[in-house]
């Protein structure tokens, strides 16, 4: 979209002449897409419920995993902007959705992990992968994970306020604290911690034994990986305090540091 320059001024760019552009459709704060995104996870957390509530009412399948794990899916996602809209207005935008993000990796895992609970569930119905038939105790398990995984990413990122953000800052910026109270007096990084658990939890409910192992490696290197590298920029950031804090506080994902 274009607009013409004021007559009276020199012609200057769009961005300049209208800073309030990028809530324009096609700009990284459409309205018009953040409302379609809303909408379709909305639907997809109700068509998730109600083909729950269809499946387990009137057959003894296990496919109920399947939209369960759509429905957590879709609110997690709302989550993401949610909070970053409410919390830190300012970044929000299209992308805090994260709906595209590691693309086209973090799809194709979620189309792995359905598509194994899918096959497994319609054609070995009967088949326990779980080993001395605890089934049930690690379902139970990963419905914890998932909802504690969740309930901690959140919590992490409305505490942390203007200092979260999805994207790594290279650069401090003048709102930018160290946040070491509340949850992150008990994790480092409670939002990795969070995605990382709700991750592995997500394929215990789906009954999952080799996308439960694939989520685990990938999970654990994509976040030891990145703390490494962001943990370069807050010593940076935060000097001593920063280190300190490193020195008392853990990240409660095993084997990092």
């Amino acid at each position: 979209m274009d607009f013409p320059p004021d007559r009276h001024s020199p012609r200057v760019p769009n961005a300049q002449l209208r800073p309030d552009l990028a809530y324009f459709p096609g700009h990284s704060k459409s309205l018009e897409g953040i409302a379609i995104r809303s909408f379709c996870l909305g639907i997809t957390l109700a068509v998730s419920v109600t083909a729950i509530i269809l499946i387990l009412s009137l057959t003894a399948s296990p496919l109920w995993r399947i939209p369960f794990f759509f429905g957590a899916l879709s609110a997690f996602h709302f989550l993401e902007f949610w909070t970053t809209a409410k919390y830190n207005t300012s970044v929000a935008k299209i992308e805090s959705f994260l709906l595209t993000a590691n693309w086209p990796a973090y799809a194709i895992a979620h189309v792995a992990a359905s598509l194994e609970c899918l096959v497994t569930k319609l054609f070995f119905p009967n088949r326990a992968w779980a080993p001395f038939y605890s089934g049930h105790i690690l379902l139970l398990l990963g419905f914890i994970l998932v909802i504690l995984g969740q309930a901690v990413r959140s919590l992490a990122m409305i505490q942390a306020g203007t200092s979260f953000n999805h994207t790594i800052q290279r650069k401090k910026k003048d709102d930018h604290e160290l946040v070491t109270t509340g949850i992150y007096s008990f994790l480092r990084h409670p939002a990795y911690f969070g995605f990382f658990y709700w991750g592995i939890g997500s394929q215990l409910v789906l009954g999952n034994p080799i996308c439960f192992v694939g989520y685990l490696i990938v999970l654990w290197r994509f976040f030891a990986t990145r703390i490494k590298s962001e943990e370069g920029d807050l010593v940076q950031f935060f000097g001593d305090d920063y280190t300190d804090y490193k020195k008392r506080v853990g990240t409660g994902i095993p084997l990092i540091r």
